[in-house]
């Protein structure tokens, strides 16, 4: 069996010194120099399993200060379904009533956005085509809990009503119930989720630790006729949240 490398060990020694409360929540740990010395290994070593824990949530890095033991947070709980899709309201908006908090979120509109290649390939359509980008920032109690990158084909909402999705008199209705506007049916959604480092900037505006753990979803709603109508990406934290799929079940009838 393979050897632990050095800073998990490190980082179990610690979650453990924790766990025994030989450290609370708010206590400042030794230097690293001191933790390094007690455990026989060099400060990096530390610093990686340092890292670690304050992406996972355990510990807090406070600059200029040190490295504190994290206060216990609740994780928002967050449920992924199409079933979820409703006419007069945002399923994040329920999720965070349904854990006593209030939600919202911001976002930023480009029209009319040449389609990189990745982007077209999801949404079938030609490297460079034009598409509708729209940045959200979601909010629990005013703090991001969630990042969500939203590209719409121009040729299919151009000209109509919901071509902006934050704006008009069907703004924040959601893909689904803006496409029926204008009579494309959307039939289901397929998501890839994959864990990752979050990159320097979700850091930023998640307010984590840099290359803390994330769930990258690539989110693409199809409609009835099989074509791509909205592709997104979606970033959420994995120490402030936790992902919940819930999978409707079709009972045959007679």
């Amino acid at each position: 069996m393979p050897e632990q490398p050095p800073y998990l060990r490190i980082a179990d020694v610690l979650r453990q010194r924790i766990a025994e409360h030989e450290w609370t929540p708010g206590d400042r740990l030794p230097s690293r120099a001191q933790i390094g010395q007690e455990c026989g290994v060099g400060e990096n070593v530390v610093r990686r399993a340092q890292e670690l824990l304050i992406s996972q949530g355990v510990l807090e890095g406070r600059a200029g200060s040190g490295t504190y033991v994290a206060e216990p947070r609740q994780r928002v709980r967050m449920v992924r379904s199409a079933a979820r899709e409703q006419p007069d309201g945002s399923p994040f908006r329920a999720d965070m009533k349904a854990v006593g908090r209030n939600g919202g979120w911001e976002s930023r509109t480009d029209a009319k956005v040449p389609a990189p290649a990745e982007i077209a390939a999801r949404l079938g359509i030609g490297e460079g085509e034009l598409c509708v980008r729209t940045v959200y920032e979601f909010l629990a109690d005013g703090r991001p809990v969630q990042l969500s990158t939203s590209w719409e084909p121009y040729d299919l909402t151009g000209g109509t009503l919901v071509v902006l999705p934050e704006g008009g008199p069907h703004a924040g209705a959601g893909v689904v119930n803006r496409m029926a506007e204008i009579g494309v049916t959307v039939s289901h959604a397929v998501e890839q989720p994959e864990p990752r480092q979050a990159t320097a900037e979700e850091a930023s505006l998640l307010g984590i630790q840099k290359a803390a753990l994330v769930t990258h979803i690539r989110r693409t709603y199809y409609s009835d006729q099989g074509r791509p109508v909205e592709t997104a990406d979606v970033v959420i934290p994995a120490a402030l949240c936790e992902i919940v799929y819930e999978i409707p079940i079709n009972r045959r009838q007679g």
